[in-house]
């Protein structure tokens, strides 16, 4: 393996870069004020606002014991009141159950077991809905015609598959319409609330499974290799037909309409020549469809309904040069909670009244952040060395000029992409004087099949190739200082630092990983359970432990530790599901077996990723002082708060 990256990796010109890095003068800098850690990181003073059905209150998340809770607050009227009373993890997710009662899910110690429990909007009569231990729900309809019920899935008979179940939110009683069969994946209602279909996992195979009405039988109408799939997104307004995302016979995803009685596609309503679409704007209360969405560079929408289309531009002349987005509306349609943000600000809500016209601002979501200090991130491609054209983003300090440190960050999935918006942790590192280089390397989503396929099996391989070779276009353009460059991300992006380090170790001057895979056959033993119908997709696009051992041992950083010379900062949480403590343990170990300490941070309250506001901090602290010493950027003049190590 390691061979294999020095015959191919394309660095020749190296030495040369960075001999011409070492004679360039350090260019004038007119930096921004250093900004605390703590305002990127600590909670918003208000975000994540939903509106009741009836459109008479306002619910949304805010700080209360450093937790985010529920609060809401009827319109027109100043004051909130708090509804729940989390203080060990914040509210993960919560939506109106009806226009008096409001649903959320919690999870335990990140352990994403999620319960579901309810509450009234005056914080009476809480309930626990689903008081199971090691059991993890999910919604799939709230029933928006039936105040007293919704329907959920959990895994409570099978860890490996959620059944369906009627739910009372005021008392808990469950009534199941659907015993999973053992494939079912995910479900699908129509618009009276009935289920009516699922998507099924059967190895390599995904399937479409409908019935006409619930007392019938589930029968298949569609089976495909994984590699080509359909993806439901709602019925039509007849409840005939299926609005889905499909990829099938074509490269990149589309919006088509499926006929579950023939299982064929019917219609092809929207198209885009460059990116997958899977977004779909509707009107209920219309009955009509109002456009799609997509995204570019960045997130755009094209629409087929003019009334939605004013709306639209009606909100963006009043919020120019922001990224409006309509995040809810009342159950009538008549008003409407909009969100305007950038790449430089998270933005603020706003009350839209349609009868009315009048637009009001609610709440910045962090008010202390001045977003003329904060930095641009800018659409970028370069070329692969086999030709691949590969897309991401890059910012730069606001007034920097000249080569710079940069700190590569790289999104984690690795089926997933980074998207232009605000990102904390890019504005962070931008405002302590590093360039930020973020990579949409083969297998990221949203730029066609072809594209996405190109990463199977190439864990460490083609799919690192982009990174470095992202890293030497970074350094030919002049932008990065080729001896401070750092690398750094979480889960998949936590694999990527390690295996940048153990396989490129010229590349880089230091490391951060946060909850990342180090060994690959035991990362494929320790997957959740619920991911078991998945399993065999996951041996095909990253590599089968039973027949392929060499080749995950291969591209496992954790055999290549004694390659590592760069300083590396480990971060895990716990109680992972996703990613095992022990994957870093190993790392960590292997490390100290050749005398190198590793500064560890663990947090036993913490699952994938660190979601309580005083561990972010810590993190974040640490990482701060940790790149600073490596790499030469700014950090705050306060002691590093110590990193605590497993015995």
């Amino acid at each position: 393996m390691s061979q294999r990256f020095l015959r191919h990796l394309r660095l020749p010109a190296l030495p040369a870069i960075l001999a011409l890095s070492a004679a360039l003068p350090a260019p004038a800098q007119d930096p921004p004020p250093l900004i605390p850690m703590r305002d990127f990181f600590r909670n918003p003073e208000q975000s994540r606002f939903l509106i009741s059905p009836d459109g008479t209150h306002f619910a949304f998340l805010a700080p209360w014991e450093n937790r985010m809770n529920i609060h809401v607050r009827k319109i027109g009227e100043d004051s909130a009141v708090r509804v729940t009373a989390s203080t060990e993890r914040d509210i993960f997710g919560y939506s109106w159950a009806n226009p008096g009662r409001l649903v959320y899910v919690q999870d335990t110690g990140g352990d994403e077991n999620f319960r579901l429990f309810a509450v009234d909007k005056d914080g009476a009569n809480p309930k626990d809905l689903t008081p199971f231990d090691k059991v993890r729900v999910q919604i799939v309809d709230d029933l928006k015609d039936d105040p007293a019920h919704m329907i959920i899935a959990h895994n409570q008979r099978d860890a490996r598959v959620f059944d369906a179940y009627r739910i009372n939110i005021d008392t808990g009683d469950l009534v199941r319409i659907v015993e999973n069969p053992g494939n079912f994946s995910s479900y699908t209602t129509d618009h009276e609330g009935k289920l009516r279909v699922a998507t099924a996992a059967d190895g390599v195979a995904t399937s479409i499974f409908y019935r006409s009405a619930e007392d019938q039988p589930f029968r298949m109408i569609l089976q495909t290799d994984f590699r080509e799939s359909l993806e439901p997104l709602f019925f039509t307004y007849d409840n005939a037909r299926l609005y889905a995302s499909s990829n099938i016979g074509r490269d990149r995803s589309a919006i088509v309409i499926f006929d579950p009685e023939t299982g064929k596609e019917d219609e092809l309503v929207f198209q885009h020549p460059e990116v997958d679409v899977s977004g779909l704007l509707r009107s209920d209360q219309r009955k009509t469809v109002t456009g799609a969405s997509f995204v570019t560079d960045r997130l755009e929408r094209v629409f087929f309904d003019d009334e939605r289309r004013r709306m639209q531009d009606f909100l963006e002349e009043r919020l120019p040069e922001l990224q409006v987005d309509v995040v809810d509306a009342s159950r009538d349609e008549t008003k409407f909670l909009v969100r305007a943000s950038s790449d430089r600000t998270r933005g603020a809500y706003h009350f839209y009244d349609l009868a009315a016209g009048t637009l009001e601002k609610l709440a910045d979501i962090s008010p202390w952040l001045n977003p003329d200090h904060l930095s641009e991130m800018k659409p970028i491609q370069f070329k692969a060395r086999d030709g691949l054209t590969i897309h991401g983003y890059l910012t730069l300090p606001a007034g920097a000029s000249g080569r710079l440190p940069m700190v590569v960050h790289v999104h984690g999935g690795p089926w997933a992409r980074d998207v232009w918006g605000y990102q904390p942790e890019v504005q962070f590192l931008a405002n302590r004087g590093y360039a930020v280089f973020q990579i949409n390397y083969r297998g990221s989503t949203g730029y066609g099949r072809a594209f996405w396929e190109a990463s199977f099996r190439e864990w460490g391989r083609s799919m690192q190739d982009d990174i470095t070779d992202g890293v030497v276009w970074a350094i030919a353009e002049g932008v990065a200082d080729p001896g401070r460059v750092g690398i750094y991300g979480g889960s998949y992006g936590g694999y990527a630092t390690l295996a940048g380090l153990a396989f490129t170790p010229e590349l880089y001057a230091c490391g951060v990983d946060y909850v990342g895979v180090a060994n690959l056959l035991t990362f494929m033993e320790s997957i959740p359970p619920y991911w078991e119908q998945y399993r065999s997709m996951l041996y095909a696009m990253v590599g089968n432990p039973e027949t392929e051992e060499d080749l995950l041992r291969a591209a496992s950083p954790v055999f290549h530790a004694h390659r590592i010379r760069a300083p590396l900062f480990i971060a895990q949480g716990a109680n992972d599901p996703r990613v095992a403590k022990a994957e870093s343990d190993q790392m960590v170990e292997a490390l100290r077996q050749r005398g190198i300490e590793v500064p560890y941070l663990v947090k036993d309250n913490e699952g994938h990723g660190f979601h309580n506001e005083e561990n972010r901090f810590e993190f974040y602290r640490a990482m701060e002082e940790f790149l600073a010493r490596h790499l030469g950027g700014r950090a705050e003049e306060a002691p590093a708060e110590p990193a605590s190590s497993p015995p």
